[in-house]
């Protein structure tokens, strides 16, 4: 009988659960979707492929998990951050610091990875539904701010939030690149008063 690591069976599984996500996401991250497989997973992990299939019965269920809990994880970390702003531009700064600080981890990796590796239709739709739901909240805030054109300008000022995940990738300070990308968001968003 395989030694249980934990006080209860229960969270002995879940544990290991966690450990193949997290194998798996590494390798997706560092070696491509297709490098994703049950025996590369558990062998990262340090446990068996006949392990891995009591957990995930494929290659694409392990993907679709890292998709779904990478989502549900920044989601609920910027929800947190949003809870406690009192207006939607303090909502909208809590979405971008919160973002930033989660790219800055390498949280936005799984994402970036699965939108290359050329997945089936249905995946692809399943990614762009889970990220039109992570953007919600601030787009949301956008239209609550009464700016025109919401929704082109809660996607042009998006784009400022993919470069400045590009830059952080590339490893400029987080701090530096938050604060100088806040400054612009608030020009951007800031009530145009008459000339």
């Amino acid at each position: 009988m395989p030694k249980i690591n934990a006080s209860t069976v229960a969270e002995h599984r879940a544990q290991q659960r966690e450990a193949l996500i997290e194998a798996a996401i590494d390798i997706l991250v560092n070696e491509g979707a297709a490098a994703v497989t049950p025996a590369a997973v558990g062998a990262r992990a340090g446990l068996a492929r006949s392990s891995v299939y009591q957990y995930f019965d494929s290659s694409a269920a392990l993907l679709a998990t890292i998709t779904e809990e990478a989502f549900r994880r920044s989601n609920e970390a910027i929800a947190r951050a949003m809870a406690t702003a009192n207006n939607p531009m303090e909502r909208i700064e809590a979405f971008f610091r919160e973002s930033l600080r989660l790219g800055a981890e390498g949280a936005h990796r799984p994402a970036v990875a699965l939108m290359s590796a050329g997945l089936p239709p249905a995946c692809q739709e399943r990614l762009m539904e889970l990220h039109a739901e992570h953007v919600e909240p601030f787009r949301t805030a956008v239209r609550q701010l009464g700016t025109p054109d919401p929704v082109l300008t809660a996607d042009l000022i998006a784009g400022m939030l993919h470069m400045a995940l590009a830059t952080l990738e590339r490893g400029a300070p987080l701090d530096t690149v938050t604060e100088r990308t806040l400054t612009l968001v608030r020009r951007c968003l800031a009530p145009k008063t008459g000339r």
